[in-house]
Order: C-alpha cells, then structure tokens, then sequence
C-alpha cells in the first residue's frame, strides 16, 4: 500500500513540475514571441504545415526574408532535409533574395546528412553557374561522405574540384585526410597522403591530422612513426600536435609520457592549452584518479590558463565517475562564478550519470535547471525520452516531445527512434505510424532495427496494408528525393487514415 501511495505521488509530483515547465513557457508568450520574429514565424509555419501545401502557407504568411533569416532557418532545420530543401526552393524564387554561399553550404550540408546526394550535386551545380562554388563547398561534401562510409566518393570529390574551377590546394588535402581520419578511415587516408604527398607539401597540420587519425584507430607505434616523419620533413610541431600527442598518448594509457610532454612544454615557455590539460582531466576521471583529475585542473589555474566550458566538462564527468554530485554541483557553481556558461554538454554527462545510477527523479529535476542556462541538444532530448519510455511513462515522454517541438527544435532520427520504440514496446502502434509518417514527410530515414519492430507489431495487429502503405513511402523516399512523391501516394493515405481513425477518437 505505501509503495502504491509512494508511486503515485511521484507521478503527481512529476505533473506538477510538467505545469511548471508549460508555465515557462506559456503558449501566450510563445505566440508573442513567434510574432515578433520573422525566423520564428517561419519555423512555427514549417513544423506544423504539411510539405506539400509548404509554399502556399510561406506565401500567405506574407513574411520578408533576408539571407540571414534564411541562413538562421536552414540551421535550425539541419535534422530535416527535405523540409529545409522545400523552403529553399520557395525563398530561391522570391523578390530581392539570392541565396548566399553560406544558405548553400547549409542546404548541401542537410541533404547529404539524408544521403540526397543527387539534389546536393543539383545544388552544387546551381552554385558554378553564379560563380560561387569555393573549398568549404566541397570540404562538406567530402566529410558527409568519409562520415557515410563512401570513401570512394569522398576521394571523387576531391578529385572533380579542379572540374568546377576550383583547383584543389593544401588546404582542401587536409580536410579530405581530417574526413577520413575522423570517419576511422585512417589507413586509407595514409595511402592517399603517401601518394599525393609530393603534390602537395605537407604542414604540420598535415601531419599533426594523421597523428589524431592513428591514435583514434588506435595505434601508437604508427601515430610515433607519423610524428618522426614529421620532425624529419623539417616540420616543427606546433601547439595543436603537441596537444593531439597528449591525447593519443592517455587513449593508449601512458598517461606519465603525455604529462612529461606538457611538463616539458612549460619548461620551455610553450604554455599547453585548456585542451591540453582537459585531455588530462579526462583521462584521470576515466582511470578514477579524481585527485589527480582535480590537481590537472589547478595546476592549469596556477599556469595562469584560464578555464573554459571543455575543461569544466571534463571536471565534471571526473565527478560524475565517481558518483561525487555535490562536487558536480560545486563545480557549476564555480563555472557561474566565473562568468564559464554550461552548454548543452555538460547538461548531457549529469544527465547520463544520473539516469545510469537510476536517479531519474533528480535528472529531471536536473534537466528542468539545465534548459533555463542553455539550449538542450539532440541527445538531452533523445535521453530523456528514452528514459521516460524505459520507465513506461509514455505521457510523461509525450510531453517532452511537445516541449520539443513548442521550442522549434527539430528531432534527430535517434530522438524519433527511442519515442517510437517506446511507443512500440507498448503496444501502440497508432502513435509510432503517426512518428514514422511524420519522420519520413521530413526526409529522416528510419533505421531497420526501429522500422523492424513497428512492422511485427502491425503484423500482429493484422495491419499488413499499413505495414505495405509506410514501406512504400520508405522505398520511395530513398528512390525518389522530388517533392511529387506524396502525390503518388494520395490515393494509399486511406488506409493508413482508417487505421487511425480506428484507434482514436476524432
């Protein structure tokens, strides 16, 4: 009996801090607040507006844009390409605007994120005509494609530069082996930098890039045999590689060799950097040395370095490691202090330790501070709601993805996938098609494993020409990018229309 009271005031408790949070953010003032800001205008249009009647609603809001509205726009809209794609075409085509290079940059940076590869080349194109195109053009392209695992591609872009009159130079050399370091690609972006390397002369970014790539894979002795490559080409380090052999040498856990390194550079009046000695605090969090962690961090104070939010976070995670809270919470308090404003980062290690010990009441006590300091991202959302799912409170996560969606932000396919699995592990197959719907009109593609398991639910369920309806939407999506595609399916949206209307009450 005490522990059904016990549970049901926790739930009521969790209501009341839900009210709370709505009162902050009232419809009344978030409306006041739309009104004002043409971007946000915009924003409110596009998230509630279907795809297809997009362009009559922009025009009808009769809103003035301005690259930088447009620009802000395509930003807070990376998550969902296709939408973003609509808009752009829609500004492309209205008076007195022309889209800068940074619009394209954003749209091309989208619309490979949903492996629209062909409207990206289309956009690419668009941009040689006026004369736009120039490296970061296709830097983007190649990272989206190291990060896609088409190492062939990446390779290809960087290759076609000279064809689009813009001849490949050093720099674009070491953002094609930096796409395919960070990609884990390293072994490859060694073959590439051995053959090319009389072409175009490597720096110590060079260098320092495929050091970082070696000690991430990891291997240390050919992240040793880089750096003496270096030394011998007559490339003296610099900060940046001094700071990259500190990390690589704490991953591979000689931690004494990277500390001898930063005691070295303060001996010698190359004072290390708060990179520097975050790795280190890092490192000691990770190996539960908070005395050390905590001795790393004032050291760097005495050296005169000041502290910067990357160091703080470290700190923290230190903390949160071993389950040290009231430090955590000292911590912030001294970040406050000095003026150090928490990021959505530190937001998110509190909140994954907390949720890992269970403490979930106090993570959404945490959260609630969290979102009045700075904004949560992809990940605070997509782990709130699955801690929410995994506690079967699916309205509590419900409420949550309406906060989301009243602050404009745009859901990941991650953030999607844990509310739909949820959604899923409870039987509720109505909702979940509704999500995969909506996850699909925005050009998200779901993964196979979320997508695997609606489909057992609508099959048990009985619902195959569901299943058949959002399989198709699926197939087409990734076969055919044009915004026509919903056309096609005009005459199938009864069934999943019937589906619904059979599950809820309209």
């Amino acid at each position: 009996m005490n522990m059904i009271i016990k549970i049901k005031s926790c739930g009521e408790k969790l209501g009341f801090r839900w009210m709370v949070l709505s009162r902050n953010y009232s419809s009344c003032e978030a409306t006041r607040h739309i009104a004002d800001d043409p971007t946000k205008r915009i924003c409110k249009i596009m998230m509630s507006c279907p795809t297809l009647a997009l362009d009559t609603a922009l025009d009808q809001s009769g809103v003035r844009i301005s690259p930088e509205i447009v620009e802000d726009v395509l930003v807070r809209f990376k998550n969902a390409g296709m939408v973003a794609y609509r808009f752009f075409e829609w500004a492309g085509k209205q008076r007195n605007y022309t889209h800068s290079v940074k619009a394209y940059h954003a749209m091309i940076d989208s619309l490979a994120k949903i492996r629209q590869y062909q409207i990206m080349w289309e956009l690419v194109n668009s941009m040689r005509t006026q004369r736009m195109q120039n490296m970061e053009t296709f830097s983007i392209i190649m990272r989206k494609y190291a990060r896609a695992q088409k190492v062939e591609e990446a390779l290809y872009t960087f290759n076609v530069m000279e064809k689009y009159d813009c001849a490949p130079n050093l720099a674009a050399f070491n953002d094609l082996l930096s796409a395919l370091c960070k990609s884990k690609n390293v072994r490859k972006a060694q073959e590439i930098f051995d053959k090319m390397k009389d072409r175009f002369v490597p720096d110590s970014k060079t260098f320092s890039i495929l050091i970082d790539g070696w000690g991430k894979d990891p291997n240390l002795p050919k992240a040793r045999e880089v750096y003496r490559e270096m030394v011998d080409a007559g490339c003296i380090p610099d900060i940046v590689t001094y700071g990259i052999m500190v990390d690589v040498l704490c991953k591979a856990g000689r931690v004494d060799e990277g500390i001898e390194i930063v005691r070295g550079m303060v001996a010698s009046g190359c004072m290390p950097t708060s990179f520097i000695y975050s790795v280190l605090v890092h490192t000691y969090g990770v190996e539960d040395r908070i005395e050390d962690a905590v001795e790393a961090f004032l050291e760097m104070e005495r050296n005169g370095i000041k502290a910067d939010v990357a160091i703080y976070n470290a700190l923290i995670g230190a903390f949160c490691k071993v389950n040290k809270f009231k430090n955590v919470y000292r911590v912030l308090s001294d970040m406050k202090s000095k003026a150090v404003v928490p990021n959505s980062r530190t937001c998110n290690i509190i909140l994954h330790s907390l949720i890992d010990r269970g403490e979930t009441d106090e993570a959404f006590s945490v959260f609630r501070k969290m979102i009045k300091i700075c904004d949560p991202d992809a990940d605070t959302y997509t782990m709130m709601i699955k801690m929410f799912c995994g506690r079967n409170k699916l309205e509590m996560a419900s409420k949550l993805w309406k906060y989301m969606k009243l602050k404009q932000f745009i859901p990941s396919m991650h953030t999607y996938s844990v509310l739909i699995n949820g959604l899923c592990e409870n039987g509720n197959a109505s909702k979940a098609c509704v999500l995969l719907e909506e996850m699909v009109e925005k050009g998200i593609r779901p993964s196979g494993v979320m997508f695997g398991k609606l489909r057992q639910l609508l099959i048990k369920e009985g619902r195959e020409d569901v299943l058949k309806f959002l399989q198709e939407k699926i197939n087409l999506m990734v076969k055919e990018p044009s915004f026509d595609r919903g056309v096609r399916l005009t005459t199938d949206k009864h069934v999943l229309f019937g589906f619904l209307m059979h599950h809820y009450k309209f």
